[in-house]
């Protein structure tokens, strides 16, 4: 039977955009339901969200993959570019790019060859940096007070550590408690370096003076987390020397290279932490031994040296005898040699008295007579002169002595004595003037409020025998009763009531 055509579209259905975009998801996620596929990373992209978008290829074509927040927290190894790998998930579409991708459940490196050249890649960039030069290593301390331990508490690594340490030379021990497998593994590492390094040293929890990072044997897989940069960036950081005791003796890991030494296993790092208490003790012994063989020889070679010397110098009784006898002569010529000087002091006495005559003292004692009545003589006109002067002195301070200076300071009192008068007059009036004009107020404040106004509009006041009524029973409980109206006031009954007493006014006293 033939098709008959009528008109350019035939009879060919129409689609939207969104049921096209639809019918193909449909198709693809019917077709291709989970997947597993070999290929290479290429870009990967991590936004804030958590979720991880990245690319698989080979050498002729590229699919589009993504990973949601949830599946990528539980991956033990993060994809990374360049890295061959073997992903399982869904085929789905994305109508909103019209792309087909990947949605991956899980992704694993294609066998231990793509772990290592993964490891050998950030191997080779971490050693461009220079992070595992020997220059940059610390000198272990020979005896650590504190050791930190890095490691997992409940592990064998923990208890040989603490075990050997006690068998060699006990020493205070710190433990920052990790995973030392799985996706939490490296940020714990990290962070327990870190923290370390962080304490103040003499604090609450005094900082330690060697770190070890320890972990038992196991898979590549097992130890991957020891492999992760942050781990190698924070023990190469370290202000603190390290020890890394990761695994066996044949395993390596990224760690092992920027660390300050490596131990093969968890026990031979305690064992390079501290040297062996007895050991040391026993060269310690031997050295004080050795000290005192050697000082006792050297004192008895001094000693000896002493004693030659000692018989090449003179006896003591032989160096004195000179000495005491030049003694015994000066003594035997002391006597002699004062008679003699107190006889040449006496003939100087003499010589000096002989010259001492009264017509000398008395040619002194007039010389100082003329000089002292000459300087007397000279000392009357240059008080005279000294009085002049003073005397002008006084007279121009007294010249400079006015009455007029007092004059002009009193008549500028006087003004603004009067200033302040004319501003006291003025506030005194206006004062005066403020309680007048609030004593109107307040007369008309009274009259506003006043019962005389209510009587002006129709009311009346009760009264009775002089006390206002404002009830019935009061008004028949009266002897007599007195209306008071505007005009005046009317009794009914009784007799009049007497006039209340007028309070007595104030007296009298200053508004101000």
């Amino acid at each position: 039977m033939d098709l008959i055509d009528e008109g350019p579209d035939g009879n060919t259905p129409e689609f939207s955009v969104s049921e096209l975009a639809g019918a193909v998801k449909r198709t693809i996620e019917g077709e291709f339901s989970y997947v597993r596929v070999r290929g290479e990373v290429g870009r990967v992209s991590r936004p804030r969200s958590g979720h991880v978008y990245l690319d698989l290829k080979d050498d002729r074509a590229v699919i589009s993959a993504v990973m949601w927040k949830g599946v990528a927290a539980r991956l033990d190894t993060p994809p990374e570019e360049g890295m061959e790998v073997i992903a399982t998930g869904k085929m789905t579409t994305f109508p909103g790019q019209s792309k087909y991708q990947i949605v991956l459940d899980d992704i694993r490196p294609a066998g231990m060859g793509a772990l290592m050249a993964m490891l050998e890649k950030r191997k080779a960039a971490l050693q461009a940096e220079g992070l595992f030069a020997p220059e940059r290593k610390q000198r272990l301390p020979y005896l650590p007070e504190i050791i930190g331990v890095v490691t997992s508490p409940s592990g064998a690594v923990i208890r040989d550590i603490l075990h050997r340490l006690r068998d060699r030379f006990p020493r205070k021990v710190l433990i920052w408690p990790v995973a030392v497998q799985g996706q939490s593994c490296a940020p714990e590492v990290a962070r327990a370096i870190e923290g370390f390094n962080r304490m103040t040293p003499g604090g609450a929890l005094p900082r330690p003076d060697l770190l070890i990072v320890a972990r038992g044997g196991g898979s590549v897989e097992d130890l991957w987390g020891f492999n992760e940069e942050i781990v190698a960036r924070a023990a190469a950081a370290s202000e603190i020397p390290l020890i890394s005791a990761v695994g066996h003796e044949t395993d390596t890991t990224l760690i092992d290279y920027v660390s300050d030494r490596r131990a093969p296993t968890p026990t031979a790092a305690a064992e390079l932490a501290v040297p062996v208490r007895l050991d040391l003790l026993g060269f310690v012994g031997d050295m004080g031994a050795r000290m005192t063989r050697a000082m006792g020889q050297r004192i008895e070679a001094r000693g000896q040296r002493l004693r030659d010397v000692a018989r090449a110098l003179p006896r003591a009784e032989e160096l004195l005898t000179g000495p005491r006898q030049r003694l015994d002569v000066t003594g035997d010529r002391l006597p002699q040699g004062l008679r003699r000087l107190v006889d040449r002091q006496r003939l100087r006495l003499s010589e000096g008295a002989g010259s001492l005559r009264p017509s000398v003292l008395v040619r002194a004692v007039n010389v100082e007579r003329g000089r002292l009545t000459d300087r007397a003589a000279r000392l009357a006109p240059a008080l005279d002169r000294l009085a002049v002067q003073k005397r002008d002195r006084l007279g121009a301070v007294a010249a400079r002595l006015s009455p007029r200076p007092i004059r002009r300071e009193v008549a500028a009192g006087q003004e603004r004595l009067a200033n302040l008068s004319k501003r006291l007059d003025a506030a005194q009036t206006q004062r005066v003037g403020d309680l007048a004009k609030r004593l109107d107020a307040l007369g008309r404040l009274a009259e506003t409020l006043s019962y005389k106004a209510t009587l002006d509009r129709g009311y009346a006041v009760v009264r009775g025998d002089g006390h206002v009524v404002t009830t019935k029973a009061g008004a028949e409980a009266a002897s007599g009763l007195e209306i008071e109206f505007k005009d005046g006031t009317l009794r009914l009954g009784g007799t009049a009531p007497k006039k209340a007493t007028k309070p007595k006014p104030p007296e009298q006293g200053s508004l101000f």
